[in-house]
């Protein structure tokens, strides 16, 4: 094989695979093994009817005729199985084998993430052409690479399709797999689990071994104390890191060979004694994957065990362009439903999440006996996805009026702020009475100051619009102020918008749990923030007053409809104000005072 085939970034396949040539020469070698045990046990059958004594099945004369000898036996074996068998198989390695034909993914299923998928087939490669890379590059293989980002990411999906591309076994199991009531058998399991592995590579040429949720054995051990807590961490991470540099252990017959060498040669001189068998590396692979890398013990990630780590994030726009032309290629859609509009709606989401937003478009389809989703069903998914189903809950007129108002100031502020607004609801989702949903028109991975005092002027338009229709605001706030308060102790304790630039997020305070109650405890921080809330609310206010009757009309539609869609809002907004441009608030002169 050519050695620079390793870094073309695709699967190497027959020859060029050391586990291929390996596994056939394993495959010859059992083949004459078996061979010769049958031929001798064929033989010894032939010399038994050649001697007119050939061997008849059957239960044994002596026992037929005692009775009470076959129940006792049969007693003993019953308790026997009842006593010993639990204790026997606690230490089993709980691991499922996985073969190709039991995987319907492959690799070319996995869209969206070209950079992860590269470095997953270069681990690949360089497993399966180990002998090749030693030989001639001189270099060692990858043992052990870790899979970490949030959950629904694909670390799985992407194990799956590497099980399925591989060609040698594929042991699957879950970290919590290996825990047992029984002291000392949760080692023992991992123990289990790496021999069997050592058994499928020399067997077939190499085996992968897959560790799902590998933080609940893998966790770092400083600051554990001795006792019960010592075989849950320290103990089972103590195994873990044994076992990574196990791979050249010896099995049974390679002992026992090599302990009657040791018994031979202690009779022989030094210049005559036999060598001892050369030990010869097991070729496996230990794929790991966890949503909490950081809280992994610092050994483990040490080179020469888990010492590739690939990380798996959030998709940007042009993977989930990606991801939501695959999945759609697969469900029916109207030509209005393209990657490119999903791709618009799913910033933030994971990959399992998208595929979830569009099956559950196809469920709001068929509930309008519809086989076929359309815009209007993401749409509604999105929210039933994110906020919860929607109920009519039947407000007294004079409360479904408040409630409008106070959501027709949330639409308003967020098209003036250039924000995308998606949909305005007045219907009960979740705890919500109601519901604006907005975001970012373009995608961005940073975010301004200015961009947090506008969500501040958001999160406070309803109480503003309620003050300025009602005269006072009403309990539909809370969740409004504890928003504003989170981005404006964001501000201050995180980004430097305080009174200093010292961050309050790294301060170890054990009695403020998170960054909110830090810089309420901190007396400046606070009154920064508090100066914060009250600039968004000034700015809020400005904006419903000066925009009154636009805030009116959507008050109007909302109570008439329940919903309307952004289009709507920005359209009503539109007459009175340019909301064309893509970035920046609409500014607004104060209102001078009377």
């Amino acid at each position: 094989m050519e050695i620079a085939r390793l870094s073309t970034g695709e699967m190497l396949t027959g020859k060029d695979i050391d586990a291929n040539a390996n596994r056939e020469r394993t495959r010859q070698k059992r083949l004459r093994k078996t061979l010769v045990t049958l031929g001798a046990v064929f033989a010894y059958l032939m010399w038994r009817l050649v001697n007119d004594n050939p061997i008849r099945p059957g239960v044994p004369g002596w026992l037929m005729g005692n009775p009470e000898i076959v129940i006792a036996l049969g007693l003993i074996v019953i308790l026997g199985t009842v006593i010993f068998i639990p204790f026997l198989t606690a230490g089993k390695s709980p691991h499922t084998l996985l073969r190709a034909s039991d995987s319907n993914i492959r690799l070319d299923d996995v869209v969206g993430a070209d950079q992860t998928k590269r470095e997953a087939i270069d681990s690949m490669n360089l497993f399966l052409a180990s002998e090749t890379f030693q030989r001639e590059m001189g270099g060692n293989a990858r043992r052990g690479v870790l899979f970490e980002g949030p959950p629904g990411t694909g670390k799985t999906y992407l194990a799956k399709a590497m099980a399925a591309e591989a060609g040698v076994p594929f042991l699957f199991v879950s970290a919590s797999e290996f825990q047992s009531m029984y002291y000392g058998q949760t080692n023992k399991k991992i123990r289990s689990f790496f021999k069997a592995l050592r058994k499928a590579a020399r067997d077939e040429g190499g085996a992968i071994g897959y560790i799902e949720e590998f933080d609940a054995i893998g966790g770092a051990r400083s600051g554990m104390n001795s006792g019960s807590m010592r075989e849950g961490i320290v103990g089972v991470v103590n195994e873990l890191l044994v076992q990574m540099q196990s791979f050249d252990l010896p099995t049974g017959r390679q002992k026992f060979k090599a302990g009657f060498i040791d018994w031979f040669n202690s009779f022989l001189p030094a210049d005559r004694r036999r060598p001892r068998p050369q030990r010869t590396e097991a070729n496996i692979l230990i794929v790991a994957s966890t949503n909490r890398a950081a809280d992994l013990d610092p050994a483990l990630l040490r080179p020469g065990r888990f010492d590739r780590v690939i990380g798996f994030n959030l998709p940007p726009r042009a993977d989930r362009v990606e991801i939501a032309q695959y999945y759609l290629n697969k469900k029916n859609h109207e030509e209005t439903v393209t990657a490119a509009l999903i791709a618009d709606l799913s910033a933030g989401y994971t990959p399992v999440k998208i595929e979830k937003l569009l099956d559950e478009a196809l469920i709001i389809a068929l509930r309008y006996s519809r086989t076929s989703m359309n815009v209007t069903d993401v749409l509604q998914a999105q929210l039933v996805t994110e906020v919860g189903v929607a109920h009519e809950m039947g407000y007294h007129p004079d409360e479904r009026r408040r409630i409008a108002i106070h959501e027709a100031g949330h639409a308003l502020t967020a098209v003036l702020t250039r924000r995308d607004v998606k949909m305005a609801s007045i219907l009960r989702r979740s705890a919500a009475l109601g519901l604006v949903a907005h975001g970012d028109v373009e995608e961005r991975f940073l975010k301004t100051p200015s961009d947090a005092r506008d969500l501040i002027a958001v999160a406070l338009a309803g109480r503003a619009a309620e003050l300025q229709e009602y005269g006072e605001a009403s309990s539909g706030i809370s969740s409004d102020l504890a928003a504003a308060t989170a981005i404006a102790s964001q501000l201050v304790g995180q980004l430097g918008n305080g009174p200093g630039l010292l961050s309050l997020e790294a301060a170890a305070i054990p009695t403020a749990a998170n960054l909110v109650a830090k810089v309420l405890s901190d007396e400046p921080s606070r009154e920064a923030a508090e100066a914060l809330l009250v600039e968004g609310s000034e700015r809020a206010a400005l904006m419903t007053s000066k925009y009154r009757e636009a805030l009116l009309r959507i008050a109007d539609g909302l109570c008439e409809s329940d919903e309307l869609e952004g289009d709507q809002i920005k359209a009503i907004v539109a007459e009175y104000t340019d909301v064309t441009e893509r970035r920046g608030p609409v500014r607004i002169a104060p209102i001078p005072s009377i």
